[in-house]
C-alpha cells in the first residue's frame, strides 16, 4: 500500500533561520501519526508545507504516490489535505455558516450564496462533534474552546484523506477530548490518515500508532508508539531524562496579599470567598464553563454586574470595576492578567517582542517620559525567560507558540507585579517548555509573589499548585492541598451538583 503521504528531503529557511533541515516523513491510511517535538523544533513549519502555506525550498512530497506542489492551502485541499492549526484562523465579524464555507460559498441562481443550505450543513457538522451551537452566531461571541470546535469541525468536514490536527485539543477540557477522539477514531476506521501534533502525553498514547520526533529543524525519530514509555519518549524530544517536571512546592506562605469576600457572579450563584498568600500558587480547576475564568475576569472588569468586596494587600479595590479602566486600574495594584487567547488578548504579533515586553513598563510611567534601558531590561527577560529569537527586534508572530507564551508572561515578569493571574499557563507549550514556565511561576512565588492559575490540565494543577479550588456553577466546591489533590477527587468534586 502507497503511504498517503510521503515526504523526503524536506528542507526550509526563514532568512539565516534553517526551520526544517533535510527532514523524511510519512504516514500511511489508517493510521494515527504524532508528530512531536519542543516549540521551535520544525514540527507545524514541516505541516505547513504539506498544507500549501509554505513550499519548500527543496525536496519533494507526494500524495499517494504522486508528485505535488502546492501553491496555496486551497491546492492542498483539493488534494485531500485538511488542516486544523493551532492558531485559530476563524474570522470574528462573521458567522460560523460563513467561516465554514469562506471562499467555497454554497452559490445558488446569480450567484447568491444560499445562506439556508450553508447553515444546514454547517449544522450538521457542529452536530456530529456534539455541538448545539446557533451556526449564525458570530465567532467572536465564542470561547476559546467553542472556536477550537469549530476549527474541527471545519477540518473534518472536508472530504479528505489527509488530516492535520495541530495541536487541536489545547482549549479542550477531557469531556471535550473524548468527543474529538471519538471522530479520530471514525476517521482511522474509514482509512483516513491523521497526523496529531500534541504535547499532552496521555492523548499521543491513547490516540497514535506512531510517532515522529523532531529537534531543531531535524528529524531525530520515527517508530512504533508501543516501542515508548512516556520517558523515553521525552527524552529524545528535549535531548535528555526529564526527571522531575515540577519544581519543589512552598513549604510556608506568607501574609494574605488578596482577599475576596462575598463574590457575585452575574449568574446569581451563592457568594464566595478565598484568600491569596504571598508565596503561595493557587489553582483553579473545574469543567468547562463553570465559572472559573469569570471569578477572576470579575477581578479586571471583564465580567460586568459583579459586586463583593476585594481588597489587596489590604487596600480595597471597589467592584464592579469599569471594563475599559479594570486591567490599568489593577496594574497599579500591582496584579498582573495573563489572559488565555495571548494572539487576541495578550501579545501583538506584528510588533517586535521589545515592544510585546516592554509595553506594561512604559504604561507605567506618566505622560511621554521615556524609559530609560528598556532594552537591557528585555535583553534580561528574554534571556531569563529562555525565548528563542534571533533578536529583540524579532516580530512576535513569527515565534514559535511557547516562546510567544515566554514573551507574554515575561512581560509581567519585567514589571515585577506582586500577583499573577494566568490563564492556562502552559497551552499549546511543549513539554521542555512546560517545565521552564512551571520553574519561573514557582521562582517568582518564592520571592514572595502570589500567582492565580487557571488551567484545564488537572496534572499540571497538582503538581504546581500549593492549594487547588474547585468549581463548579460558579462557586467554590472544594479546597484542597495541592500534594494530596488527585485527578479523581478533583472530577468528583467538580461534578458536584
Amino acid at each position: 500500500m502507497l503511504p498517503a503521504v510521503s515526504m523526503k528531503g524536506v528542507t526550509k529557511a526563514f532568512g539565516s533561520t534553517l526551520a526544517v533541515d533535510d527532514v523524511s516523513f510519512e504516514i500511511s491510511p489508517g493510521r494515527v501519526h504524532a508528530l512531536m517535538g519542543e516549540n521551535g523544533a520544525g514540527k507545524s513549519t514541516l505541516m505547513k508545507m504539506l498544507a500549501g502555506v509554505h513550499r519548500p525550498d527543496s525536496g519533494e512530497i507526494r500524495i499517494a504516490g504522486q508528485v505535488v506542489t502546492f501553491a496555496d492551502p486551497r491546492q492542498a485541499l483539493a488534494a485531500g489535505i485538511s488542516t486544523v492549526f493551532q492558531e485559530l484562523s476563524l474570522l470574528p465579524n462573521l458567522t460560523i455558516a460563513e467561516n465554514m464555507f469562506l471562499g467555497k460559498e454554497i452559490v445558488g441562481q446569480f450567484g447568491i450564496p444560499v445562506r439556508a443550505a450553508m447553515t444546514a450543513r454547517t449544522s450538521d457538522a457542529l452536530a456530529e462533534l456534539g455541538m448545539t451551537i446557533d451556526p449564525n452566531t458570530l465567532v467572536s461571541e465564542l470561547s476559546i474552546a467553542e472556536r477550537q470546535f469549530v476549527e474541527i469541525a471545519h477540518g473534518i468536514k472536508a472530504d479528505a484523506q489527509v488530516f492535520i490536527l495541530d495541536e487541536p485539543t489545547a482549549a479542550l477540557n477531557a469531556a471535550d477530548v473524548e468527543v474529538l477522539n471519538a471522530q479520530i477514531r471514525k476517521l482511522k476506521a474509514a482509512g483516513k490518515a491523521i497526523i496529531y501534533i500534541s504535547h499532552r502525553m496521555d492523548e499521543i498514547f491513547a490516540m497514535c500508532d506512531d510517532v515522529t520526533v523532531m529537534k531543531d529543524g531535524r528529524h531525530v525519530s520515527t517508530q512504533p508508539l508501543n516501542t515508548l514509555t512516556p520517558d523515553a519518549l521525552i527524552a529524545l524530544m528535549v535531548g535528555r531524562d526529564l526527571e522531575d517536571l515540577f519544581p519543589c512546592r512552598a513549604t510556608n506562605l506568607g501574609h494574605v496579599v488578596l482577599s475576596c469576600r462575598d463574590l457575585v457572579l452575574p449568574a446569581g450563584t451563592e457568594p464566595l470567598s478565598f484568600d491569596l498568600h504571598a508565596g503561595e500558587i493557587l489553582g483553579i480547576a473545574g469543567l468547562e464553563g463553570q465559572g472559573q475564568s469569570e471569578i477572576v475576569r470579575s477581578f479586571i472588569g471583564q465580567v460586568p454586574g459583579t459586586h463583593g468586596a476585594l481588597s489587596v494587600n489590604n487596600t480595597p479595590v471597589k467592584l464592579p470595576l469599569a471594563r475599559q479602566v479594570g486591567v490599568r486600574s489593577m496594574q497599579r495594584q500591582r496584579v498582573g492578567f495573563v489572559p488565555e487567547d495571548r494572539k487576541e488578548e495578550g501579545l501583538l504579533l506584528g510588533a517586535p517582542i521589545s515592544e510585546n515586553i516592554g509595553i506594561s513598563l512604559q504604561s507605567a510611567r506618566p505622560g511621554f517620559k521615556p524609559l530609560i534601558r528598556l532594552r537591557e531590561t528585555v535583553i534580561r527577560i528574554m534571556k531569563e525567560m529562555r525565548v528563542k529569537a534571533e533578536s529583540p527586534n524579532m516580530p512576535v508572530g513569527a515565534l514559535s507558540g511557547g516562546n510567544q507564551q515566554k514573551v507574554l508572561l515575561g512581560r509581567y515578569l519585567a514589571s515585577d507585579m506582586d500577583i499573577l493571574i494566568i490563564e492556562e499557563p502552559t497551552r499549546g507549550v511543549d513539554i521542555g517548555a512546560k517545565a521552564e514556565i512551571y520553574r519561573l511561576l514557582r521562582d517568582l512565588a518564592e520571592q514572595g509573589k502570589a500567582i492565580i492559575v487557571l488551567s484545564r490540565e488537572t496534572v499540571e494543577l497538582i503538581g504546581l499548585c500549593d492549594n487547588i479550588l474547585v468549581v463548579h456553577d460558579r462557586k467554590i466546591v472544594a479546597k484542597m492541598l495541592g500534594c494530596e489533590a488527585t485527578e479523581h477527587a478533583i472530577l468528583n468534586a467538580a461534578l458536584k451538583t
